[in-house]
């Protein structure tokens, strides 16, 4: 069996929570892509990251159905882990910094996938939501036609002060395929829910055009910060699980 690390990405202040990640350091153990994806299915992690040159930050992401360019909590876990300045994924550089308890990268908004960002009236409103069911109108609005499973569901808790309660849900087929349970994707009713998500976080960000303190999910927190010239930083707490 190849050696990886399991990490939570975005905990809580209480270091609960977070979303769940492996890493395997010795990315040159499973050096053909097909292995890569085979382990990454295996695994079952939201995200399975392969370290591929630890001093220059080379790393490449799988989720257990496909390879990824670039995701938000993958490369906050694996800076943490490594401790290197920058990133460098098929996407682009990614800028990381250590900053006290919390891991910092630096991203694009381009680099994201698309997805639906649905503001509700309050933080009471997203965290009555049900999970929707595919293919239909749910309780967050979406119709089938907009982008189905990748829902990002978003109030102010706080907006003078940059507070924001999100939850966001996908189906359990999409790019990111099945997750685990008590992490990245705890099922509910045959559709997942995200406890935290880095790139939607970057998205909201990107549009907001301000800092943010996000909470996610069961009580995973993001936090985030508008940089020069379209950059987006996002960062959060890290936890070695094992």
């Amino acid at each position: 069996m190849t050696d990886y690390d399991v990490l939570r990405v975005f905990c809580g202040a209480n270091t609960g929570y977070g979303n769940e990640l492996a890493v395997v350091r010795k990315g040159s153990t499973v050096p053909e892509p097909e292995e890569r994806q085979a382990l990454a299915a295996e695994l079952g992690f939201s995200e399975t990251v392969f370290v591929d040159d630890p001093e220059r930050g080379i790393i490449d992401i799988h989720t257990p159905t496909l390879r990824l360019p670039f995701a938000g909590h993958p490369c906050v876990g694996t800076a943490w882990l490594l401790d290197v300045p920058e990133l460098v994924t098929p996407a682009g550089v990614v800028g990381t910094r250590l900053d006290g308890e919390f891991t910092w990268i630096e991203a694009r908004p381009e680099w994201v996938p698309p997805r639906t960002l649905r503001q509700y009236a309050s933080a009471a409103e997203v965290e009555a939501l049900a999970v929707p069911s595919p293919g239909e109108r749910s309780e967050t609005g979406v119709p089938p036609d907009e982008v189905w499973g990748r829902i990002y569901a978003w109030a102010w808790e706080d907006e003078a002060a940059g507070r924001v309660r999100a939850r966001a849900f996908r189906r359990p087929t999409d790019e990111r395929g099945a997750g685990r349970s008590g992490g990245a994707g705890a099922r509910t009713g045959g559709i997942e829910e995200d406890e935290a998500t880095g790139a939607a976080a970057l998205l909201l960000t990107a549009r907001l055009g301000r800092a943010l303190n996000i909470t996610q999910g069961r009580g995973s927190q993001l936090l985030t910060a508008p940089q020069p010239e379209g950059w987006v930083e996002v960062g959060g707490r890290v936890v070695l699980e094992r």
